[in-house]
This record gives structure tokens, sequence and C-alpha cells, in this order.
């Protein structure tokens, strides 16, 4: 999770953001690129005396100062697109979780089983215990198998919402009358939190998602305890 004066982005849990963080740090050194020449053709511009009359003539440069923006957005947008197709690819998820978003709290359905459903509250900040986390916790965790393929179904009953766990790379909207899916696969178990990002009224900051990611064995004495 996140803590204070953070600069980057949160740790990589899953495949897909590995992806997105390395596919933001190349983007990052372009931009870092492209800002120290603008700058330093800049400073030239205003030090030095030297002048050059052909300038405002030279096909050459031209030529140049068109082909290199195109190509610069072609590196950024081929690795772009190749992550927009990975996000997007479900393969054969082995379990699938349906989340709903109320105001304000969530409500998940384990598709697969017959009758594992809970809504998930958050705890009050009179009622944290000493180390949780305030705004953070809730009543009920998501427990989830670690190494595996999941597919959340993602909607809302109420008004729009986004479920969202930034270590994870997802963040995927709740609309009404609209059902959307994203995948998860996390690669090392623990705690991993969200919140709704997209304002959805007044008690908006206090629906936060925590999800337990255990292994697979952990996962299936959890779900026999909870039928």
């Amino acid at each position: 999770m996140a803590y204070p004066f953070q600069l980057g982005l949160q740790d990589a849990t899953s495949p897909i953001m590995e992806e997105l963080l390395h596919f933001h740090d190349h983007t990052l050194m372009i931009v870092f690129l492209i800002s120290s020449l603008v700058l330093y053709i800049i400073s030239l511009m205003l030090t030095t005396k030297l002048t050059h009359t052909s300038t405002m003539d030279a096909q050459e440069v031209e030529t140049v100062w068109t082909i290199l923006p195109a190509i610069i957005l072609v590196l950024i947008a081929l690795p772009s697109l190749r992550i927009l197709y990975m996000m997007d690819e479900i393969n054969n998820p082995s379990l699938t979780v349906k989340t709903m978003g109320h105001q304000w709290y969530w409500s998940y359905e384990y598709t697969d089983y017959e009758d594992l459903n809970f809504d998930s509250y958050m705890i009050p900040t009179q009622e944290l215990k000493p180390g949780e986390l305030r705004l953070l916790e809730v009543d009920n965790r998501v427990v989830l198998p670690m190494e595996v393929t999941i597919r959340m179904l993602i909607s809302s009953e109420d008004v729009l919402h986004s479920w969202a766990v930034p270590s994870l790379g997802l963040k995927t909207d709740a609309i009404p009358g609209r059902l959307n899916q994203t995948t998860l696969m996390a690669m090392r178990p623990g705690l991993y939190y969200g919140q709704c990002s997209e304002i959805c009224g007044s008690n908006h900051s206090f629906m936060p998602i925590v999800l337990e990611l255990v292994p697979l064995s952990h996962f299936e004495k959890w779900s026999a305890s909870m039928l």
C-alpha cells in the first residue's frame, strides 16, 4: 500500500501491474529526454548571439522535426496497445467473484459456490484495533487464492462507483445496469487495499476494498468454513 510522501507507484503484485510499471518508466524516460532537449535549445537561444541565416529555409530540418515526433509516438503507442490487450484478455478463470457497489459499501458473491456472499463495510475509526488502518479496514475481507486467474464481475445497484486496487493494477467502473469484468492474479500473499475511485455521494471516502490473497489450501479451508 501507499506510504506518506510516496512519489512513485505502489509495488506491483500482479503481472499486469509489473507491465504498467515498466511502461510508466519507459514513457517517463522519453518525456525526460524531450524536456531536456527543449530546455537545452531554449538556453542556447537565450545565451548565444550566433544565428544561421538559412535555418528558416532548411528542408532537412523540417523533415527531421516532422518524422522524429512520429517515431516517438509509435514508440509510446505500441507498448501501450500491447498492455491494453493484455488487460482485456481472459484465459479460463478458475474463480469468478461478483462485486456490487452500493451507497456506501461493497457486496461480494462467489458465483462458483452455492451460498457464499457477504457485504463489506468500513470499520469506523472508534472501533479500530491497534495497527489497523483508518478508512481502509473492512469487517469482511475478500479472501482470494494467489497464483490463480480470477475474474471479477463488477456492477452497481444505485450510482456510479469504481472498484480500484492500485497494487494489482485494477480500476473498473461499477455502472448500474451494466456488468463490467476484469481479471486479477496475485503472485504473492498479503493484504491489498483499494478504495472507490468514482465520486458517488457524501460517503464516497468510506468505501474501502481489502483483498486478502492466500495460498489455495488456505482459501479452500476458508470457503468451507463460510458455507
